[in-house]
C-alpha cells in the first residue's frame, strides 16, 4: 500500500473543520495530521507536522491564510497548500497565488473536486478552477492599486470624508483628490460609491 497523503486543515469554523475532516477520512489514503482554527496555530502545527498538502481558508484570526501561507512557504518552500474559501473576488486570489498557494477552491465545490484537487497539488501540480483563473487573468491585466491608493479606498469604504483621509493619512485634502483620480480610473468607476462596491466585491478590501 502507498503511503498516505498527510493533510492539515486550517478553518476557523468548528463545524466547517470538521466537515472537512470527516468528508477527507472517507478516503483511503487520506490522513488528517492536524487541524489549526487560525493562522498562527496553523504555522506553528505546520512546523511540528510538516503534512504533504495544507487546505487554508483565506479569512481567519489572529493571522490571515494569506498571511500564514507566506509565513510557512518562507520556512518551507516546498509546502502545498490549498486555499479553500468563500470569497472569488479576484485580489483575493491574487494575493493567495502570489503568498505561494498552489490551489484555489470555493468552498461550494463538491467532495470529488477537492480529492481532486488534493491529489494534482500532492503530485506538484497547480489546481485553479477556470471560472477562478479566468478572474485571475482580469486582475492581473487591470492596472494595480498603489499601496497609497489601496489605503485612500480603505477609507472610502470606511465612509470617511476627503478631509478624514487626509488627517488619517497625512496628506493634503488635495492630494486625497488626486489619489481618488488615479484609483477611480484604475477601477474604470466614476464615483466613491462605485468605487466601494468594487473594493468589496472584488476583495481590494474587506469588512472585518
Amino acid at each position: 500500500m502507498s503511503e498516505k497523503v498527510r493533510i492539515m486543515i486550517v478553518e476557523d469554523h468548528g463545524i466547517v473543520r470538521q466537515g472537512f475532516v470527516a468528508l477527507l477520512r472517507t478516503v483511503a489514503d487520506f490522513e488528517v495530521v492536524a487541524e489549526a482554527p487560525d493562522g498562527a496555530q496553523a504555522v506553528a502545527l505546520y512546523a511540528r507536522h510538516q503534512p504533504d498538502i495544507t487546505l487554508m481558508d483565506l479569512r481567519l484570526p489572529v493571522l490571515g491564510g494569506v498571511e500564514a501561507t507566506t509565513k510557512i512557504r518562507q520556512a518551507y518552500p516546498e509546502a502545498r497548500i490549498i486555499v479553500l474559501t468563500t470569497f472569488d473576488g479576484d485580489e483575493d486570489i491574487y494575493r493567495a497565488l502570489q503568498a505561494g498557494a498552489r490551489g484555489y477552491l470555493l468552498k461550494g465545490m463538491d467532495a470529488n473536486e477537492l480529492v481532486d484537487a488534493i491529489r494534482t497539488v500532492h503530485r506538484g501540480k497547480s489546481r485553479i478552477p477556470p471560472a477562478v483563473a479566468e478572474r485571475l487573468a482580469e486582475r492581473l491585466a487591470g492596472p494595480a492599486l498603489t499601496e497609497r491608493e489601496t489605503g485612500v479606498l480603505r477609507l472610502i469604504v470606511a465612509g470617511k470624508s476627503n478631509k478624514e483621509i487626509g488627517t488619517a493619512l497625512f496628506i493634503s485634502e488635495a492630494t486625497v483628490k488626486t489619489h481618488i483620480n488615479n484609483l477611480l480610473s484604475k477601477l474604470g468607476v466614476t464615483d466613491r460609491t462605485q468605487a466601494a462596491t468594487t473594493a468589496l466585491q472584488r476583495g481590494i478590501v474587506h469588512l472585518d
